[in-house]
């Protein structure tokens, strides 16, 4: 099933190798307002993934309800494309989220690394009880707009490039917090 397991262990130990050693204060640390900290970063990978964890139930269950623009193919593709460019890596473009998507709080509270690590595990056993979904080329809808439709295969990379994306913004935020913590 394509390198996403392996993609999102790699994810995993990064966020492990990488902010492990953090007080909670640290991870918890905004250089402003508007840029969200480690930990927000975090539990927003955690929040956005599980909205496609309904849709993927109901998919099992064969109660999911495809909205009527999934019949128009090149929709589906271009709807797909258009939101997997939208959550590249590179993040060149701010983008702002969907509310239902927003962290949790501006303080996240607990241990936001192991409960990280334990929704990675849940994910990718997700992922792989899909493979014969995937295969299917079954269409879904984006749990943020019934009128955003991909493949299911799509979501997966779109959750993978998201992913990829918000470790690169934290990495960021490390970056700021080792600079200031240098003088």
């Amino acid at each position: 099933m394509k390198n996403w397991t392996s993609t999102l262990e790699d994810i995993s130990k990064q966020c492990l190798t990488e902010f492990g050693i953090l007080t909670s204060e640290q991870l918890n640390w905004k250089p402003n307002l508007t840029t969200w900290s480690i930990a927000q970063n975090l539990d927003h990978l955690i929040v956005v993934n599980k909205t496609y964890y309904p849709v993927l139930a109901s998919l099992k269950a064969g109660t999911y309800k495809t909205p009527f623009i999934a019949k128009i193919g090149f929709m589906v593709s271009f709807l797909g494309k258009t939101v997997l460019n939208a959550v590249k890596p590179d993040r060149k473009k701010k983008m702002k989220t969907f509310p239902i998507w927003e962290p949790t709080t501006s303080i996240v509270i607990g241990d936001i690394l192991n409960r990280f690590q334990n929704h990675q595990n849940e994910l990718i056993q997700k992922i792989e009880d899909a493979k014969e979904l995937v295969e299917k080329g079954v269409v879904i809808s984006s749990p943020a707009n019934r009128n955003v439709v991909y493949k299911l295969e799509m979501a997966f990379d779109i959750i993978i490039s998201h992913e990829q994306r918000h470790l690169e913004q934290a990495k960021e935020i490390l970056q700021l917090i080792k600079n200031n913590t240098s003088h």
